[in-house]
Protein backbone atom coordinates (compact mmCIF):
# COMPACT_ATOMS: atom_id res chain seq x y z
CA UNK A 1 0.00 0.00 0.00
CA UNK A 2 1.33 3.45 -0.57
CA UNK A 3 1.02 6.32 1.22
CA UNK A 4 -1.82 9.32 0.38
CA UNK A 5 -1.54 12.54 1.67
CA UNK A 6 -4.70 14.67 1.83
CA UNK A 7 -5.34 18.52 3.04
CA UNK A 8 -6.20 18.84 6.53
CA UNK A 9 -7.91 21.97 7.78
CA UNK A 10 -7.83 22.36 11.61
CA UNK A 11 -9.46 25.17 13.50
CA UNK A 12 -10.85 26.34 17.08
CA UNK A 13 -14.70 25.75 17.84
CA UNK A 14 -15.42 26.20 21.10
CA UNK A 15 -13.53 23.99 23.18
CA UNK A 16 -12.90 21.64 20.66
CA UNK A 17 -10.36 21.43 17.78
CA UNK A 18 -12.34 20.56 14.35
CA UNK A 19 -10.59 18.50 11.49
CA UNK A 20 -11.91 18.73 7.77
CA UNK A 21 -10.07 16.72 4.52
CA UNK A 22 -11.83 18.95 2.05
CA UNK A 23 -10.35 16.65 -0.56
CA UNK A 24 -13.13 14.07 0.59
CA UNK A 25 -15.73 15.74 2.72
CA UNK A 26 -14.53 14.27 5.90
CA UNK A 27 -14.62 15.78 9.17
CA UNK A 28 -13.24 15.01 13.07
CA UNK A 29 -12.95 16.33 16.16
CA UNK A 30 -10.38 16.09 19.24
CA UNK A 31 -10.14 17.81 22.72
CA UNK A 32 -6.33 19.12 20.98
CA UNK A 33 -5.12 19.52 18.04
CA UNK A 34 -3.39 16.59 17.66
CA UNK A 35 -6.36 14.34 18.72
CA UNK A 36 -8.28 16.40 16.18
CA UNK A 37 -5.64 14.86 13.68
CA UNK A 38 -5.26 11.59 14.89
CA UNK A 39 -9.05 11.34 14.86
CA UNK A 40 -8.99 12.16 11.21
CA UNK A 41 -6.60 9.78 10.06
CA UNK A 42 -8.74 7.14 11.40
CA UNK A 43 -11.84 8.64 9.44
CA UNK A 44 -10.29 8.64 6.59
CA UNK A 45 -8.57 5.29 6.63
CA UNK A 46 -12.20 3.40 7.65
CA UNK A 47 -13.96 5.72 4.60
CA UNK A 48 -11.38 3.70 2.66
CA UNK A 49 -12.45 0.41 4.20
CA UNK A 50 -15.90 0.61 3.92
CA UNK A 51 -16.59 2.62 0.90
CA UNK A 52 -16.97 1.36 -2.64
CA UNK A 53 -14.57 2.19 -5.23
CA UNK A 54 -17.45 4.11 -7.21
CA UNK A 55 -18.14 6.36 -3.73
CA UNK A 56 -14.37 7.11 -3.33
CA UNK A 57 -14.32 8.28 -7.33
CA UNK A 58 -17.46 10.21 -6.44
CA UNK A 59 -15.96 11.88 -3.33
CA UNK A 60 -12.59 12.14 -4.09
CA UNK A 61 -11.44 16.09 -4.94
CA UNK A 62 -8.69 15.87 -7.07
CA UNK A 63 -7.66 19.75 -6.76
CA UNK A 64 -7.93 21.62 -3.68
CA UNK A 65 -5.94 25.02 -3.47
CA UNK A 66 -5.66 26.33 0.06
CA UNK A 67 -5.04 30.01 -0.07
CA UNK A 68 -5.52 33.35 1.37
CA UNK A 69 -7.57 36.12 0.55
CA UNK A 70 -7.44 40.00 1.61
CA UNK A 71 -10.45 42.12 2.04
CA UNK A 72 -10.58 45.62 3.72
CA UNK A 73 -13.49 45.29 6.72
CA UNK A 74 -14.50 48.83 8.16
Amino acid sequence: MAMQYFTTIIQRDGDWYVALCPELDIASQGKTVEEARRNLVEAIELFFEVASPEEIKNRLQPEVFVTQVGVVVA
